[in-house]
């Protein structure tokens, strides 16, 4: 699995037009799902983001994690980061997973977030997304299963 993962001060998510998801301050995920992941890539990708330390203390250092701070989160499914430009100009999409896997996984994921308490939003599987988000910092993170 892979996540990019946005420090923001809002993020909010419509489709045709329609609010479906929104959250005050936390963290905007962007999740691909690809090839071969399971519960356990989404468990450990969680764990990760859950406790990375990337809110800024009284001091202005990056010590604080997602529950530190009361932080929200916003889930948004993107296929896209499996995008493979290695040939032409146009992206293949062939190493993201097929969409009734990585649905599961990206509502398993978001339902992680809920288990532990955390306010949880999410974008809508499959549709075509508007994103708005403050990124706050900028922060920004990228994580991959396979290199954690």
């Amino acid at each position: 699995m892979r996540a990019v993962v946005q420090c923001v001060s809002e993020a909010s998510v419509t489709v045709e037009g329609r609010a479906v998801g929104a959250i005050g301050k936390g963290y905007a995920i962007l999740l691909g799902v690809g090839h071969g992941d399971t519960e356990a890539e989404a468990e450990r990708l969680w764990r990760k983001i859950a406790k990375m330390r990337v809110f800024e203390d009284a001091q202005g250092k990056t010590n604080l994690s997602l529950a530190d701070v009361g932080g929200e989160v916003l889930v948004v499914s993107q296929f896209t980061l499996y995008a493979n430009c290695r040939k032409g100009n146009r992206p293949s999409f062939t190493d993201a997973a097929e969409p009734a896997i990585a649905r599961r996984l990206y509502e398993y994921f978001a339902e992680l977030a809920r288990t532990d308490g955390f306010t949880v939003a999410t974008g809508e599987f499959g549709a075509m997304m508007d994103v708005s988000l403050v990124n706050h910092g900028p922060f920004t993170v990228m994580l991959d299963t396979e290199a954690l």
